[in-house]
């Protein structure tokens, strides 16, 4: 762990938000599995990250209820049902786009239900961090949405009907449609600290680059 991610773990202790290091993706998703009592209902952000270190799949093949609203097969209208399910559930786990070094986490969403889960309602919300997401400041952050998160999300996203500008050139227009997928940003800067509202996110930083 280098001198600039102890000091923001530092930065997030003090805004009463937990961090955590790991070195690599198999060790995030046993420190995440240990974050997560057996029986648990268990959500999912729209993540890359989770799914490219294997922790989508361990929750699946774990002793928990699992609400994945991507996986093949699942109607629109039962995806819409499990991400509204997610927003009560015990644990909501997630990637994210950006942490400020200042100790801010900055997320993006189209329809909204991954900032909505992060925000309020689960027990327990596990964003997890590739290095490359650390950014200086809040601007650096809303850039890497723009420049990166979107035209990577929008590729990935073979199925949206429309495709987004950015998903066809690689390069965020500020197309403003409503199909778009920069439509609602969050930027969380600390967590209740006193006897009734415990600390609910937890952030674990991964010492590798992640995609999302």
């Amino acid at each position: 762990m280098d001198e600039r991610i102890r000091r923001l773990i530092e930065l997030l202790a003090a805004h009463n938000i937990p961090g955590i290091f790991v070195e690599t993706g198999a060790e995030a998703v046993a420190t995440v599995l240990s974050m997560i009592p057996d029986g648990s209902v268990v959500g999912f952000g729209d993540s890359i990250t989770v799914q490219q270190i294997g922790l989508l799949d361990a929750i699946e093949n774990g002793n928990y209820t699992s609400l994945n609203p991507w996986k093949p097969g699942t109607s629109p209208e039962e995806s819409i049902r499990l991400r509204k399910q997610a927003l009560t559930s015990d644990v909501f786990v997630t990637g994210t786009n950006a942490v400020t070094l200042d100790g801010k986490i900055v997320n993006t969403d189209g329809l909204g239900n991954r900032v909505a889960a992060m925000l309020f309602g689960p027990d327990k919300v596990i964003p997890v961090v590739g290095v490359n997401e650390i950014v200086a400041d809040l601007q650096q952050a809303l850039d890497r949405i723009k420049t990166t998160a979107a035209p990577l999300n929008c590729e990935r996203h073979k199925d949206f009907d429309p495709m987004p500008p950015c998903g066809l050139t690689g390069t965020c227009s500020d197309c403003a449609a409503p199909w778009g997928i920069r439509n609602k940003t969050v930027i969380i800067e600390r967590q209740y600290d006193n006897a009734k509202y415990k600390p609910v996110i937890t952030v674990v930083i991964v010492g590798e680059e992640l995609e999302l």
